[in-house]
């Protein structure tokens, strides 16, 4: 014998697994973005003082 799930249960869990699965691609996106970013490289040192005004 089978239980039969009632729609909105089937519809809620559906629900729930697509809006989690939507926010673990965002998460996913949105840390490429941020490791793909280049880093400014520090000021290449000359061996000579800083002029400063």
């Amino acid at each position: 014998m089978t239980k039969k799930i009632p729609v909105k249960a089937a519809a809620s869990v559906g629900a729930a697994i697509g809006s989690a699965a939507i926010a673990a691609a965002l998460l996913y996106a949105n840390k490429r973005k941020t490791k793909n970013k280049p880093e400014q490289p520090g000021p290449i040192p000359s061996g000579e003082q800083p002029e400063t005004d």
